[in-house]
């Protein structure tokens, strides 16, 4: 069993889409490696034609935490350390603020599909 999409099931499924939206999707999914949930939260505004790029905003963190003072490991809901007992909200809500961004070329194909999406969605 394949546990990954050939070039070829990537154009068939683009082939078969019932909507240009979803014709998009999977494009920028296959050619961008982003999660759904990534390319579900692009707006106009991440994407660069000038540029031709596309930044993406990581929603999913893998966060490791722990007190600036003694090293001890925190979790996400600590208001104080269990090592030093010191206050560590700031650094728990910060860590939490802290988002990986992303920035990713596009093909001339992809990008003019983005642009044929837009201009139809805006109207």
């Amino acid at each position: 069993m394949k546990t990954y999409l050939e070039p070829e099931d990537v154009r068939l499924m683009e082939k078969y889409a019932d909507s240009m939206r979803d014709r998009l999707l999977i494009r920028l999914l296959s050619r961008l490696g982003c999660r759904i949930s990534e390319a579900l939260a692009l707006s106009v505004e991440d994407v660069d034609f000038h540029e031709r790029v596309v930044t993406i905003q990581h929603l999913k963190t893998r966060l490791k935490l722990a007190c600036p003072h003694c090293k001890v490991r925190l979790a996400t809901n600590h208001v104080f350390c269990p090592g030093c007992r010191l206050k560590v909200e700031a650094t728990v809500t910060q860590s939490k603020e802290h988002r990986r961004i992303r920035t990713l070329p596009l093909d001339n194909n992809t990008l003019e599909m983005l642009r044929d999406y837009i201009d139809r969605v805006e109207l």
